[in-house]
């Protein structure tokens, strides 16, 4: 009988293993061989847990935007003087994370590119941009008028996923604080223009 709470350390143990794996193999190359391997545990425990590779994936997927949202609720409790202005800075803020790693990036990357044909990535991805924009559009309702603020959610979204695509694309390291920077002035500017 297997101990309590096990099934969430080998959960999350191999959700690791699979960041480390699919940074250093890509997606395409990494096999469940190789993430059980770096996990120290047997391959069968990811078809027990996940149902093969795809649904490690998936979990993977949904862990690191569990992750970015516990973040960016947790940084928004902690502020009580919280504006809509600072709310939208902080999820800024929590999408470019300098302890953001190149293997959370390399597996975002290839998460946006597989959700094309993937249906349950897909819909996984279109949870994630409905998050972003819907949070985004809350606070921007509070600072603009309801058309700019749609069009401030909807622009704002794009540069964070552009910001993000460009830099997991790019060979030398990432700068968090460069994207951060880029992104607020960006918010600053349509606030300006109010």
């Amino acid at each position: 009988m297997p101990k309590i709470g096990m099934l969430e350390i080998r959960k999350e143990q191999l959700i690791q293993a699979t960041l480390v794996c699919v940074e250093k193999y890509g997606v395409a190359d990494t096999t469940i061989i190789q993430i059980a391997q770096q996990a120290g545990l047997s391959s069968g425990i990811i078809s027990h847990y996940f149902g093969g590779k795809m649904g490690l994936l998936y979990e993977t997927m949904r862990d690191l935007m569990r992750e970015l949202q516990i973040s960016i609720s947790q940084k928004n409790k902690a502020d009580p003087q919280l504006t809509p202005h600072r709310a939208i800075e902080i999820i800024i803020e929590c999408n470019f994370d300098p302890n953001t790693d190149s293997a959370r990036m390399k597996v975002w990357l290839s998460f946006w590119s597989m959700s094309m044909h993937q249906d349950d990535l897909n819909r996984l991805q279109k949870i994630n941009d409905s998050r972003l924009h819907s949070n985004l559009l809350f606070h921007f309702k509070q600072l603009l008028p309801e058309k700019q603020a749609k069009n401030a959610a909807r622009g704002l979204a794009a540069l964070i996923d552009g910001l993000w695509l460009h830099g997991s694309l790019r060979s030398e390291e990432f700068d968090h604080y460069q994207a951060r920077f880029i992104a607020k002035q960006f918010l600053n500017k349509l606030l300006e223009e109010q």
